[in-house]
C-alpha cells in the first residue's frame, strides 16, 4: 500500500468544500500524468478477494456481477475470469478510462458512475455485488447513502461482499482511510439484508491491517 498523504490532503480539501468524493479524480488524474500515486492501486487483485473465493467461490454462471469503486479494474476482470457478466464503475472518468486501455479485449462493463447517485437501471440487478476500500474512504452522512445504495445493487437472492479496514468502538477513528465498526457495517442489516458470514481478521498487507469481510444476501 503506497503513501496516502495526497490522499489524505484532496480528500480533506474536497471535504472543506462539501464534496465528499470529487478528489478521487483529481488524485487518479495526477496519478495518470505521473504526479501522485493511488495508494490502493496494487495492479492486482485483492488479496483479500482471492482468499474468500478459494474457500467460497460463489455459482457464477449466467450471473451478474458489479464491482463498487473498481479503480484500475483487477477484481472486475478476475470476476469476469470466473464466469461472470461483471459491471465496474469508479466515479472516477480518468481510471476508467485506464481500465479500457489495461484490458482493451476485456468483457467487462466500464462506467463512470457515482455510488452516491448510481444509475436507477442497477437497482436489484446484480446477482453479486463487491464492495472493498470504498465505504471506508466516505465520512460518515455519504458512507450511509452509499451502504443503501450498494444494498440497493443486490438482485433477489443475489449477495454483497463487503471487504474493509476495522476497528472496535473503544478504537480511535483514525484517519482516513477510516476503520469501520461492526455497528457501523449492521446498517445493512438493518435496511433489509441478512448477514450469511463475518469475518474479522488481519490481512497479508506489510503491515498487516485488521478487516473485516461480510457476506450479506438479500431475499
Amino acid at each position: 500500500m503506497g503513501d496516502r498523504t495526497r490522499a489524505r490532503q484532496l480528500a480533506a480539501e474536497y471535504l472543506a468544500k462539501g464534496d465528499p468524493i470529487g478528489w478521487f479524480e483529481h488524485l487518479y488524474r495526477e496519478a495518470d500524468q505521473g504526479k501522485s500515486i493511488v495508494p490502493w492501486v496494487d495492479l492486482r487483485p485483492s488479496p483479500n478477494l482471492l482468499e474468500f473465493w478459494r474457500d467460497r467461490p460463489i455459482p457464477s454462471a449466467g450471473k451478474k456481477a458489479l464491482t463498487i469503486g473498481c479503480g484500475l479494474g483487477d477484481d472486475a476482470e478476475h470476476l469476469a475470469e470466473w464466469g461472470f457478466a461483471c459491471t465496474a464503475f469508479d466515479v472516477s472518468e480518468t481510471a476508467v478510462r485506464a481500465c479500457r486501455r489495461r484490458f482493451p479485449d476485456s468483457g467487462v462493463e466500464y462506467v463512470a458512475a457515482d455510488l452516491l447517485d448510481p444509475p436507477e437501471a442497477w437497482f436489484q440487478a446484480f446477482d453479486f455485488v463487491f464492495e472493498s476500500n470504498t465505504l471506508q474512504v466516505l465520512p460518515p452522512e455519504p458512507r450511509v447513502r452509499a451502504m443503501k445504495n450498494a444494498a440497493g445493487f443486490v438482485k433477489p437472492g443475489g449477495k454483497l461482499l463487503v471487504i474493509a479496514r476495522a476497528r472496535d468502538e473503544s478504537d480511535p477513528h483514525g484517519e482516513m482511510p477510516w476503520p469501520l465498526t461492526r455497528r457501523e457495517l449492521s446498517h445493512f442489516t438493518e435496511i433489509g439484508l441478512r448477514e450469511l458470514s463475518f469475518e474479522d481478521f488481519m490481512d497479508s498487507e506489510d503491515p498487516p491491517a485488521r478487516r473485516f469481510r461480510v457476506v450479506y444476501q438479500f431475499e
